[in-house]
């Protein structure tokens, strides 16, 4: 866990300078119930409250220059919460989408979206859809949205296209490159750095393929709390890692 200290100093143009900005940065956005469940609020507003957090990250990532943006947004795990927090999140991104595309499509976000879409509801898809194609021409920033993900059944769903693919005749032999293009990221560079809040030391079946050789960085911040600054302090360390890929001890 990053030590506690002032990382107010942190500007893009000092980050920039003093060594490599992470081309991928995905996010564990952990805390929006505590966060609630501390002012004694309803967790709906927890996830409220996050929206601003969401809106730092994007800010923080296109300051640097980062290519790729994966947010956990809803996991597989999630649909077994409350029927109407769940049916709250879904209003509440459907909403989001609408208010938030006009800026991230002036910020040059393309969005993509990753996971079980098939879970989702129609009026849910469509708004999906709707903000991928506006978004599509974007090239600053890829902000991928994992929705009704699971790194588990992103690895089922991968190996039954594998052995689709395997039955045919004159199949390319098993190996990582072609199991790496049945994944929901197929195309993406894996990412450099992720960043869990709430202070849990887990994955919590997030890109469990893809994070093999990821640097992690985990802060006690709840969600809600994060702000471009956090972005910042985590790319920083970053900086400060050798990443050896496990080439050498």
């Amino acid at each position: 866990m990053p030590p506690a200290r002032s990382v107010r100093s942190l500007t893009p143009e000092r980050l920039t300078s003093r060594g490599p900005i992470p081309r991928h940065v995905a996010i564990i956005m952990d805390g929006n119930g505590r966060w609630a469940a501390r002012r004694g609020v309803p967790r709906l507003w927890g996830h409220r409250a996050g929206r601003k957090a969401v809106r730092e990250a994007i800010r923080g990532a296109l300051d640097l220059g980062v290519e790729i943006l994966t947010l956990y947004t809803f996991s597989t795990e999630n649909w077994a919460r409350p029927r109407r927090e769940v049916q709250g999140l879904m209003r509440f991104l459907v909403r989001t989408l609408r208010e938030e595309v006009e800026e991230l499509d002036q910020n040059g976000v393309r969005l993509q979206i990753i996971g079980r879409l098939q879970d989702l509801a129609p009026e849910v898809r469509e708004v999906l859809d709707e903000a991928v194609e506006r978004l599509a021409g974007n090239r600053r920033l890829r902000l991928v949205l994992a929705l009704s993900y699971s790194g588990r059944a992103e690895l089922v769903d991968a190996v039954r296209g594998v052995v689709a693919e395997a039955r045919r005749p004159g199949a390319a032999a098993v190996d990582e490159k072609l199991i790496e293009r049945h994944l929901y990221t197929a195309g993406l560079p894996d990412p450099d750095l992720l960043i869990r809040t709430s202070g849990e030391m887990r994955l919590s079946n997030f890109l469990l393929w893809q994070v093999a050789y990821t640097e992690l960085w985990v802060t006690a911040l709840l969600w809600p709390d994060f702000r471009r600054r956090h972005f910042f302090q985590a790319v920083e360390d970053f900086q400060g890692r050798e990443r050896r890929f496990g080439r050498h001890g």
